[in-house]
């Protein structure tokens, strides 16, 4: 008895029942109770599915025949929905199954993960905004227009269609404002009489019919509505969700989670030193020149000239120099021949540096062994100051002096335009991407940058023929392989992992790592 009253008020639910439906507006929060490691799982895939959504929107014109196949295959192998192809008939009859019935669960509780994690500052928050307005893009396109007009009644935008009176008399108007209407379809088109106010954008770019304070919308462009309104309700949501943070950062199970989920790095592990000793001391100079993404070259240039960097500088270089395969007597030896070049003698260096240098690889305090940077910590963490040199050039840099950072490095004009514009946009990966691709005289590179040392596998995999750096990439691969088996409890280490390093380098490595 027990049993079936548990499994009948679960098909009543008014969860059950939002999850009956191939899209929303993610108006209900959720109201079950879930695990820790589910609620990690959920939040870590929605990651990995919005930042390939910003990929492709870069790569590929939205919505364009390829963008459409990697963003379908992206959402299968995630487990979110990508099958929004059943009609109203079975959705009201809840005959969905029970895999898309977990698939849209996944997708509605991460969504309100996320908007915890990326409500914190503005930049965050208009990421978010950007990649879920996408996402709600390419899925509304890929309804069926009987599933479209049934999710506007359902969410009150109950325009209403103009009569065929009507459409007769602004026959010749409507065929001339709208691109994708012909004399020959416009009379099986459905067009909605609509508030101009509501379609700015489409006013705008002179897209639509307008005459009284209404605009004529065909109904293939009527997700332009549907996506403003998702933007304001979306935006407005993330605002309460500010403000409801200190209430949501008292549980301490939650902090560090929230925190690391919007620095997220969801790619290989470098930390996996199988090329220990490959590189010598002598080799460095010239791969900065060859194989090292902006930031860490900017760094060598600035530790060369200066003799000197920074504690964020050196933490940024020094864990980068360890991925890519220097030893701790490399980096000890490295170091202080660099800082005895300038005003730091030798017994200096061994008291005020060597202890932080071996503390980086696990040899001193906590014997925590530190991980390399990923490109979202270089961003969003510890923004560089006066006198600093650690960051992102392609987030930290003025454009004019980034600009001239690149023209430097050889980039030609055209290439110079391209990346500019990506920064504008706050594509910061995507614009070191370009910068890969243009330094490496690449049409399109085949994989999506998130991290430093990633950049320079790729760059010597190009310029060696993928030899060596072949047997390199295996344990990272075999780590990230191994991680996705291990599901909800690898997520649950990566977090805890992750407030780990932030806690300890606060506690232990500023007061060992600070300069003299």
């Amino acid at each position: 008895m027990q049993f079936g009253s548990r499994r009948k008020k679960i098909d009543t639910s008014p969860q059950t029942e939002l999850y009956g439906h191939a899209l929303q507006f993610y108006v209900q929060p959720p109201l079950e109770n879930i695990s820790l490691s589910e609620f990690e799982t959920f939040a870590v895939d929605r990651v990995k599915l919005l930042k390939t959504i910003e990929n492709l929107g870069v790569s590929y014109v939205k919505l364009s025949e390829d963008y459409k196949k990697k963003l379908w295959n992206e959402s299968r192998n995630l487990n979110f929905p990508y099958k929004l192809e059943a009609s109203v008939k079975d959705e009201k009859k809840s005959q969905i199954g029970q895999d898309e019935y977990e698939k849209r669960r996944k997708d509605h509780i991460s969504h309100f993960i996320l908007r915890l994690a990326y409500c914190q500052t503005e930049d965050l928050r208009r990421w978010f905004i950007q990649q879920e307005v996408d996402l709600f893009r390419y899925r509304f396109d890929g309804m069926l227009s009987d599933q479209k007009r049934e999710f506007l009644h359902r969410n009150n935008l109950q325009y209403n269609t103009i009569t065929v009176e009507e459409k007769k008399s602004l026959r010749e108007q409507l065929v001339i404002s709208s691109y994708a209407v012909s004399g020959v379809t416009v009379e099986s088109q459905d067009f909605y009489k609509v508030p101009f106010q509501d379609a700015l954008d489409l006013v705008r770019t002179r897209k639509v019919y307008l005459k009284a304070g209404y605009v004529y919308i065909p109904h293939q462009d009527i997700v332009t509505i549907v996506l403003n309104d998702f933007r304001t309700r979306l935006s407005k949501a993330l605002a309460l969700t500010a403000r409801s943070l200190p209430a949501v950062h008292s549980d301490e199970r939650l902090q560090p989670l929230l925190n690391h989920l919007s620095h997220a790095y969801v790619g290989q592990d470098y930390s996996i030193q199988k090329n220990v000793g490959k590189i010598s001391l002598e080799q460095i100079d010239s791969l900065s020149g060859k194989s090292f993404p902006l930031c860490m070259k900017q760094l060598h240039q600035s530790l060369r000239e200066n003799h000197h960097l920074r504690h964020g500088g050196r933490m940024q270089y020094g864990l980068f120099l360890k991925g890519i395969g220097l030893s701790l007597e490399q980096a000890l030896q490295f170091w202080r021949s660099e800082f005895t070049r300038g005003k730091v003698d030798a017994d200096k260096f061994d008291k005020a540096y060597a202890y932080s240098i071996r503390h980086m690889f696990g040899k001193e305090g906590k014997r925590t062994d530190y991980t390399p940077y990923s490109c979202m910590k270089v961003i969003l963490s510890n923004p560089p100051s006066q006198g600093d040199h650690h960051g992102c050039p392609f987030r930290h840099s003025d454009p004019e002096l980034l600009k001239q950072k690149l023209q430097f490095y050889k980039v030609s004009p055209s290439g110079i335009s391209q990346i500019l514009e990506l920064v504008k946009g706050m594509h910061y990966q995507l614009a070191c991407q370009k910068y890969f691709e243009l330094t490496h005289n690449f049409e399109d590179s085949n994989f999506s940058l998130n991290h430093p040392n990633q950049y320079f596998i790729e760059s010597q995999r190009v310029l060696g023929g993928g030899k060596d750096i072949k047997r390199e990439m295996e344990a990272p691969q075999r780590s990230q392989e191994n991680s996705a088996a291990r599901g909800s409890t690898a997520a649950r280490e990566a977090a805890a992992n992750a407030s780990q390093d932030l806690a300890e380098m606060t506690e232990d490595l500023d007061s060992f790592f600070q300069d003299a």
